[in-house]
């Protein structure tokens, strides 16, 4: 009888502690870093005590939730205001602390039921519940501003005029992309983890799909070490770190990714206008504060600053390695053909993902008898927007053509070769 049962296999039952465990550590990882990149962008001088609300609202779209933002100033002015924007680092980092908690009770297993890993997801998910309603509501506030010196101040002293702004959050919006979020998180981490198990009936999809992921995700997390390299030598040499590291802490893979997408070729369309206080490397305003809409791409940034022409050469770098890795992890039957499809797909929808998650627009403005509307200090714009379908279309022939080039690279070195040198790397028991 103890041998019978002994030789079942195990089937692990994951809890509700671990995904307790898994949800808080997330929400921590990224209440902490959006703290910091907050704090070092100024918001700790905001008044009453605010950076809470501010930090929570930061995690609210860093998973894709709704802000709203509004402004009142009484009969005789009009306020306007608007906010959309992903911290892509809070978001990074709420999504590598729940991919590894997600995996972790899952390690050493080859296959896993469907019912057990939806069953593990539900568990996180119906936590994640209640903390994604706690921010919604936590990320509310209100301020008053102040109408500097000038004609609007003599204006709001004459007709007692208090302008206030502030803003809350779509609570039902929240919920349901906070929830998307968590699900896509999820599944991509069963996708690109090489030993996280799968239902027996997907692991015909293994062999293509797996990859591919892996090659992908690899390619951007690079893309966000070489940023954060860039970024600490630039906060080392040029001064203004705070400005910096907030950049790094809000912001390092919107830029980071923004910047592989213009390597490939990719316009984005944007504008600054005013003092707008959220912090940006100097040559993206340079380019982008300009009367009209600008273009940023790579001839606009070279006029710059010529050492941009050198994003090319790095992406082809990347995007060749994430092809190699991605041709030595396919099954060898496969032809070189089908790896510039799977790499071209896999490039493709990588930078939809970037074009989707990039974007911003962020808009203020006060006017009072029609006075301030149309600039000045109580004013400001910043948007930046991606040409969709023409970064689509480079990404596909990239991942065509590196693809192709990766996988020839993979038979030029040998299959061989390269089994031996990992068992090198990584010697097994024996």
């Amino acid at each position: 009888m103890r041998a019978s049962v002994s030789s079942r296999p195990a089937v692990a039952r994951h809890g509700w502690v671990e995904a307790l465990v898994t949800v808080v550590a997330a929400l921590v990882v990224m209440g902490v870093v959006a703290a910091l990149g907050l704090w070092a962008a100024g918001a700790g001088n905001l008044p009453d005590g605010a950076l809470p609300r501010v930090v929570a609202a930061a995690l609210v779209t860093a998973v894709g939730g709704a802000i709203d933002v509004s402004g009142d100033a009484g009969g005789l002015a009009d306020t306007s205001a608007g906010l959309t924007v992903m911290p892509l680092s809070v978001t990074l980092a709420g999504a590598l602390v729940l991919a590894r908690g997600f995996l972790r009770p899952l390690r050493h297993r080859a296959v896993a039921g469907g019912a057990e890993l939806a069953g593990w997801a539900a568990r996180i998910a119906v936590l994640w519940l209640p903390a994604l309603l706690g921010l919604a509501f936590t990320a509310r506030r209100t301020f008053e501003l102040s109408l500097g010196d000038g004609t609007l101040d003599d204006l709001g002293d004459l007709f007692g005029v208090t302008p206030r702004i502030g803003f809350t959050t779509d609570v039902p919006l929240t919920v349901l992309f906070g929830l998307l979020w968590l699900a896509g998180v999820l599944v991509l981490a069963l996708l690109v983890a090489p030993g996280a198990p799968l239902p027996g009936r997907l692991l015909r999809f293994q062999a293509s799909v797996r990859p591919t992921a892996y090659a992908m995700v690899g390619a951007l997390l690079a893309c966000v070490v070489l940023g954060a390299v860039a970024g600490l030598v630039a906060a080392a040499t040029r001064g203004h770190p705070a400005d910096t590291f907030a950049v790094l802490l809000l912001g390092l893979p919107n830029l980071a990714w923004l910047a592989l997408t213009v390597g490939l070729g990719a316009t984005w369309n944007g504008r600054v206008e005013g003092p707008f206080g959220l912090p940006m490397p100097q040559v993206l305003d340079e380019v982008l504060r300009t009367p009209d809409v600008s273009a940023l791409g790579l001839r606009t940034l070279t006029e710059q600053d010529g050492r941009w022409w050198w994003l090319v050469a790095v992406d082809a770098v990347l995007l060749l390695a994430a092809a190699f890795v991605l041709a030595v992890r396919s099954p060898a039957r496969m032809r070189a053909w089908q790896h510039a499809v799977h790499m071209a797909v896999g490039l493709v929808l990588t930078v939809l993902m970037i074009c989707l998650t990039g974007r911003v627009l962020a808009h203020y403005g006060l006017s009072v008898l029609g006075i301030g509307d149309l600039g000045g200090e109580l004013s400001g714009q910043l948007y930046l927007r991606p040409r969709l379908w023409g970064a689509v279309g480079l990404a596909l022939a990239w991942g065509l053509v590196t693809g192709f080039l990766g996988a020839l690279a993979v038979r030029l070195v040998g299959r061989e070769s390269l089994e031996r040198f990992r068992r090198r790397v990584r010697p097994g028991p024996g």
